[in-house]
This record gives structure tokens, sequence and C-alpha cells, in this order.
């Protein structure tokens, strides 16, 4: 049974039988499609906006996302009677924006990919006196996500061997990061899964600095920020992160398998870590060196996703496939 803390819930921790077998070792699924919006991001997202609440000076709240964080906003400010504009860039499906009217919320499409919406997020909030719930880049918002962290040494029978997780703009992984500071577990191996062509931290790594995506070119809008936030650049320094991309077919391909294997649909985005197991990428770097051979546990952080139905996955089935595949 989930336990209800705050906005989000203590979300299941499952062993994948046939991940583990694939790999040959044990591997945890972090069930994050279990919270109330269907992804991670009401964590951070509803942690900020309780603290907004609190603060008693907000005429509203406004929020640029693609999907999820709007829609943890949207459930956010509905709990706690506050006005919420969700502003989403015409990438993002039809039935997130229906299912953020469903939640009370006003909103607005603006622009082709998430940063045209955040500029105009940005300057409703200037105009209208609106509080800005940042998607990633903000400390509450790490902070809020981090009690991943603390679930899992809650529940985990030891310290794990690597923890998967999709990057974006790097809001998740930031409160992964700072989780596994503050219960002491700063030296496990933290795998970084992004898409080819929405990989904004893989390529600031290369360059040694933050850059800007020329475009978004990844059907996996949810991880479309065309540049990383500083904080997740500054912990992707760190020796015992290690960044890895991925195509959109096999971001596809993981999410089928999933929904095969594990009977649970997600979006593509969370496709990016599942395809860490399901490409050969853990067993890649094991080669490599770059990760242990054996490796004690790894934990999966599935994401979730609320963008995902049948009729989108038939969409991406249709549109990934199409293409020329080298």
């Amino acid at each position: 049974m989930s336990k209800q803390t705050g906005f989000h819930v203590v979300t299941p921790l499952l062993e994948s039988t046939a991940m583990s077998k694939q790999i040959g070792t044990t591997v945890y699924l972090k069930m994050e499609g279990s919270q109330p919006t269907g992804s991670f991001k009401i964590r951070g997202i509803g942690y900020m906006c309780q603290n907004v609440a609190s603060s008693n000076k907000s005429k509203g709240v406004i929020c640029s996302s693609g999907g999820n964080a709007g829609m943890a906003t949207a459930y956010a400010a509905r709990k706690l009677k506050l006005p919420a504009t969700i502003v989403l860039p015409s990438s993002t499906p039809q039935l997130v924006a229906q299912k953020l009217k469903d939640q009370g919320a006003m909103v607005k499409v603006v622009g082709k990919v998430w940063d045209d919406a955040n500029a105009e997020a940005l300057r409703l909030a200037e105009s209208e006196g609106l509080t800005v719930i940042h998607p990633f880049n903000h400390p509450l918002v790490w902070k809020g996500h981090s009690s991943i962290v603390h679930e899992l040494e809650a529940s985990l029978p030891s310290k794990p061997g690597a923890i998967v997780v999709s990057i974006g703009g790097g809001g998740l992984f930031c409160g992964i990061m700072e989780g596994l500071d503050e219960v002491g577990w700063g030296d496990v191996p933290v795998l970084c899964m992004e898409t080819v062509g929405a990989d904004c931290l893989s390529v600031a790594l290369k360059a040694r600095d933050l850059v800007t995506l020329p475009d978004i070119t990844s059907e996996a809008t949810c991880l479309g920020a065309k540049t990383a936030c500083q904080q997740a650049f500054e912990y992707s320094k760190r020796p015992n992160v290690i960044s890895e991309v991925v195509t959109d077919l096999e971001a596809l391909e993981a999410v089928e398998l999933f929904l095969d294997e594990e009977r649970v649909l997600v979006e593509l985005a969370c496709g990016a870590s599942l395809a860490a197991v399901y490409s050969g990428v853990i067993q890649r770097l094991q080669e490599e060196g770059r990760l242990p051979k054996p490796l004690d546990s790894l934990v999966m952080i599935v994401c979730g996703g609320g963008s995902m139905n049948l009729a989108q996955l038939q969409h991406l089935q249709a549109v990934i496939r199409k293409r020329p595949h080298l």
C-alpha cells in the first residue's frame, strides 16, 4: 500500500526478475508512475508549491511544462486552492492539455519547445504577479525529489551498486545526488540517460561547459530542455556520474519491452533509462571497467509519465520506425 506524505506517495520498490536475469544482478524498479500525477514530478513540485502557499503572498502559480511538471503543479495548486496557469509548447500531446484542464488549471500553448513556453511563463509571471514553479531548476524542487533516495534507504537491504535515471533539465538527477549525499551514499555510481536530440547534459560534458542545443529533435519531449541546469552540470563532474545517450528507437523498444515484461506503460523519456538494461549499456560499461562487475543491486528510477497512452504509443511507433536508422 502506498503511503501519502504531503502530495506524493511512497512508491513501490519492485524486483524485476526479467531485468535481473538479463544483467546478472538484482534489479529494483522504483515505480514513480504510481504517484497521483503519474510521475516523480509531484515530489519536488509539490514541495515547492507548499512553500509558496505557506508564504501567503502569491496570487497564483505558473509553470512551463511539456507535461509532467505542469500536471504536478496543477494538482498541488488545486489541493492548495491556488490559481494555476500552465504554459505548454505545441509539441505537448493533446491528452496532457486536457488532463491539466481537468485539474482546474488555465492552459496556454506557446512556441515549439519548452524554452519558448518558459519565456512566456516568465513574462506572464512578471506582468500578473504569479509565482514561477520551475520544472527542474530550483533548490526546493531538488529537495522534494531527494525523498526518493530516503525511501530507497528505508527499503533496500544494502547500498545499491548503481542508480539509473533519465535526464531532461536535470531536476530529478539533482534531487537524487542531494539525497545520496544526505544518506551517506555519495559514492554510488549514477548513470544518467538521455536520448539523441535531447542530450543537453551529454553535450555539455563533452564541451566542458553548459551548451544550449539548437533544437529538440528527439520525440522524448519530456526530456526536451535545450540547456541543463547549472547544478546538474556541477554534479555531473563527479567521478561516480556516468552520462550515456540512446536513440529514440532504443528508448521506444525499452518502453515496449517494459510493457511486455512488467505490464506497465511508461513514456519515452522513461524508456531512455530502461534502455540502459535493455540495450546493453550496463553490460558495456562493465566491460569498459566503468561499472563494477559483478555489480551489487541496480536501482532503476522508473520515472513514469502521464503523457503516454495507447494512442500516443502507436503514434511514436509510427513516427520513430519510419525514420532511417543507421
